[in-house]
């Protein structure tokens, strides 16, 4: 298990849910690469509304045209650990936006699964 308190580095990355890498979600496959890159976590928000750079609104208002929602994948671990991981967004993000936020952790503790318990959706921890 990863540890992570004190001084850490927050990355956000800014796309439509639309947006693929081979086919498949590009929100997945930046979940996927900050996993296999041992980052402390990664979680995706889909927003009910927004707009970036082309100024088009997307939104969940009944009657709306638009279904490419916007969605924030939200990645915190040490700065040298975010920032190694930094030349995959750009290799992965076309459209869309990434920031960097200095934050502090103040607690980081996973859940330890019992023998038999469902630890990721679906999964039986060993």
């Amino acid at each position: 298990m990863t540890r992570l308190t004190g001084s850490a580095l927050r990355v956000t990355v800014f796309i439509g849910e639309n947006d693929t890498w081979h086919h498949k979600p590009l929100y997945t496959e930046i979940v996927h690469r900050a996993h296999t890159a041992g980052l402390a976590g990664a979680s995706v928000f889909r927003g009910i509304e927004g707009f970036g750079a082309s100024s088009l609104i997307h939104t969940t208002r009944l009657l709306s045209l638009s279904e490419d929602l916007p969605v924030a994948i939200v990645i915190v671990d040490t700065e040298e650990r975010v920032r190694a991981f930094l030349p995959q967004l750009d290799e992965l993000v076309g459209e869309g936006l990434v920031i960097l936020d200095e934050c502090e952790v103040i607690r980081y503790v996973g859940r330890v699964d019992e023998p038999g318990e469902t630890g990721v959706k679906g999964k039986r921890s060993l």
